[in-house]
């Protein structure tokens, strides 16, 4: 049993992008057969709902597409212009991990604002640095990168591609294929930071149920696992951020957002 678990339902009618901070891979749809093309959208918002990222603003250091120990980089399959930017054709059956790391960027928010974004997102430990430093109701300088990623299917037979540790900073590993769940089971989810297990962290369970978007708490254990049940069918993300003091200058603090995306049927 979790040792500090809460979970509540939001429902959400629209999302505000200017305060957003969840960052995913949102695909068409997460089954397919070989030969069917995968269109894939980058999504920034709140809540599982959200509008494009803006990819000629941002930059990818990492998009690649995973499979049975093979990576193939994406980047040469980018379509900045269209509204789905990523096309490529499966080629091979079995389970598959997109994943995508942003580069660094710059954002510098009011005290309140980021007083507000910290406690929102259960960043304790800076909430407490502040308050030490005497910093707390002073603006805050941040550099932020995100590391999604996106498990889909090809074909019947399911592998053991999902449980791939790709080494980004922030990290959230399933222990099962989410493709070989259905609704009553367990998914249990291993997440880590600098490759270590990241205790006592608070992480975002969304599903959605039609245009209703549902939302689980929890916090990890020590061993920097959460398991939660899968209560219905449709897509459903994952997502967790990390702060710490920033480690170059030019900001005071350097966030670390990660997201797994994947559908239950």
């Amino acid at each position: 049993m979790q040792k500090r678990i809460f979970i509540f339902l939001v429902i959400y009618f629209m999302a505000t992008v200017a305060q957003s901070h969840e960052f995913w891979l949102q695909p068409k749809k997460f089954k397919y057969a070989v030969g069917e093309e995968l269109s894939l959208s980058f999504m920034v918002g709140e809540n599982f709902e959200g509008e494009p990222w803006n990819i000629k603003k941002h930059r990818l250091e990492k998009l690649e597409i995973h499979h049975t120990g093979k990576a193939t980089d994406l980047q040469p399959f980018l379509k900045p212009e269209e509204k789905e930017k990523l096309k490529y054709k499966f080629t091979e059956a079995g389970t598959q991990l997109i994943a995508l790391q942003s580069n660094t960027a710059y954002i510098e928010s009011d005290a309140q604002k980021f007083n507000d974004y910290l406690k929102e997102d259960g960043l304790d430990n800076i909430i407490e640095l502040r308050k030490k430093t005497a910093n707390e109701d002073k603006p805050a300088r941040e550099f932020y990168s995100r590391y999604a990623k996106l498990l889909v299917q090809v074909g019947e037979k399911t592998d053991d591609t999902y449980k791939k540790k790709l080494g980004f900073r922030v990290e959230i590993i399933p222990q099962q294929n989410p493709y070989s769940l259905k609704t009553g089971d367990y998914l249990q989810c291993l997440v880590l930071f600098n490759n270590q297990p990241a205790k006592n962290q608070l992480v975002k369970v969304w599903n959605k149920i039609g245009n209703t978007s549902i939302l689980q708490n929890m916090y990890t254990e020590n061993d920097g696992m959460i398991k939660f049940p899968i209560s219905s069918k449709g897509p459903w993300m994952v997502s967790t951020v990390n702060m710490i003091p920033s480690e170059k200058s030019g900001a005071d603090w350097q966030s670390f957002w990660g997201s797994l995306v994947f559908e239950i049927e």
